[in-house]
């Protein structure tokens, strides 16, 4: 008889210990790094506080964790819109964002936690659309810098509307219709041959420029000389002569090959005096 109770109670105690540790284990919940949780109270709906990275206790049955990742994520929207002058644009976008961590109970309160696929989805088309339209199809391409720097700013503030931060926005993708694509390139070919006429005329000028005053060089150089053989006779053909004779005898004492004959007399009579 005592056997039997003392078997009842271990079983009883194992049985007490197993629902225990169900109890605990439905009672604790993780929350990683990177991550934020909000708590939904089956009699107080969803509580306000926002739950940090650690291990966290729940009223099991009663309290449910639901998990929200708040790195930053990139997203890539795509859409097709017209421009000012009416060109087909296709254009897509790089979104880096992530929920702003301390709103998570309102993002899951007003939206859920498919936020992700509800609100960048909506809004960066619908101000893609709207910026586009007011820029012509060429616009697009030299200004795009511009362009990006608008949806970017029109993105941050719409999106903060929602609770979310909008890290960074780019232009990864614009393209038109072939018909367009093909009159911009001829267009930039146009432009570019314009350009390369406009450098060889200005070379031409430049060249015509330099003849004139090459010209009006050698007529003044003439019109000094002239002035000096008038005034001086022939003095100063005799000095340049004399100045040119200077350079050659110069320039000829530097050469090893320049060999010195006397003027006058035989050079061959001490060779005759020997014989």
């Amino acid at each position: 008889m005592s056997y039997l109770n003392a078997a009842k109670k271990i079983s009883q105690g194992v049985l007490g210990l197993g629902v225990a540790g169900v109890i605990l284990q439905n009672s604790l919940y993780d929350v990683d790094g990177g991550e934020r949780a909000v708590i939904y109270d089956r009699f107080r709906g969803v509580l306000p506080k926002v739950k940090e990275p650690g291990m966290h206790f729940k009223m099991p049955y009663i309290q449910y964790p639901h998990i929200y990742d708040v790195k930053s994520r990139p997203r890539t929207v795509n859409t097709s819109t017209g421009s000012k002058d009416l060109q087909q644009v296709n254009i897509s976008l790089r979104i880096l964002s992530h929920p702003i961590p301390e709103k998570i109970p309102t993002i899951h309160g007003e939206i859920g936690q498919d936020y992700d696929d509800r609100v960048l989805p909506s809004i960066a088309p619908e101000i893609l659309k709207a910026i586009v339209a007011q820029y012509d199809a060429e616009q697009l391409i030299t200004n795009r810098e511009q362009v990006s720097r608008e949806i970017s700013e029109t993105l941050i503030e719409r999106a903060g509307q929602f609770h979310l931060n909008v890290t960074d926005v780019s232009i990864t993708h614009l393209t038109f219709m072939k018909e367009f694509e093909r009159s911009i390139e001829h267009k930039q070919i146009a432009q570019q041959e314009a350009e390369r006429a406009k450098f060889i005329v200005a070379m031409a000028e430049q060249e015509a420029k330099a003849a004139v005053i090459r010209a009006e060089g050698e007529s003044e150089s003439a019109r000094i000389i002239t002035e000096a053989l008038s005034k001086s006779g022939e003095g100063v053909i005799q000095v340049r002569r004399i100045d040119a004779a200077k350079e050659i005898a110069t320039a000829l004492a530097g050469s090893g090959n320049v060999t010195y004959l006397p003027g006058q007399g035989n050079m061959l009579l001490g060779l005759n005096s020997g014989r």
